[in-house]
């Protein structure tokens, strides 16, 4: 069975659009990545357990935001990799800057042997949909799309 992932995409409504808050993953390998690379906060969960519950505490561990309100279904994809993500859009507000992440360890510089803290995510930021549309994966692109569709529908 593919590894499975479960993630919130937080939207707020500013001048009349729509925007969507993206977060960069941290660590030596995404360091000088920014087009096609951010994402929306994620994380796997255990068979067995419920994704939205797993979503909404990587929100949490990722941004140190507790994510509350109505939580509406963007699907399911499946990444290159074979990873498949299930997502759900809150609306809320935050202040990019003031985020915080947790941390992961990796032996870096690869092969010397010391072990070194990571933040999971480094970075968050509110995008335009057609701008998030560039930055983010390309396989988690359909949850922008998902979500347009489900706001026309609400307005």
């Amino acid at each position: 069975m593919p590894k499975q992932s479960a993630g919130l995409l937080m939207f707020r409504r500013s001048r009349a659009r729509v925007e969507v808050f993206l977060v960069h993953p941290g660590g030596p390998f995404w360091k000088n990545k920014d087009l096609a690379a951010w994402s929306l906060p994620k994380g796997e969960y255990a068979e067995g357990e419920d994704p939205l519950c797993a979503a909404r505490r990587e929100f949490e561990e990722e941004t140190g935001l507790r994510p509350e309100g109505n939580f509406l279904s963007l699907g399911q994809v499946r990444q290159p990799g074979g990873k498949l993500v299930n997502a759900w859009a809150f609306e809320g507000d935050c202040d990019a800057a003031t985020i915080r992440s947790n941390t992961f360890s990796m032996e870096w510089p690869k092969g010397s042997g010391k072990l070194r803290d990571f933040p999971e995510i480094d970075r968050g930021e509110w995008f335009a949909l057609d701008r998030a549309r560039e930055k983010i994966l390309k396989a988690q692109a359909p949850f922008l799309d998902t979500l347009a569709a489900l706001l026309d529908r609400c307005e």
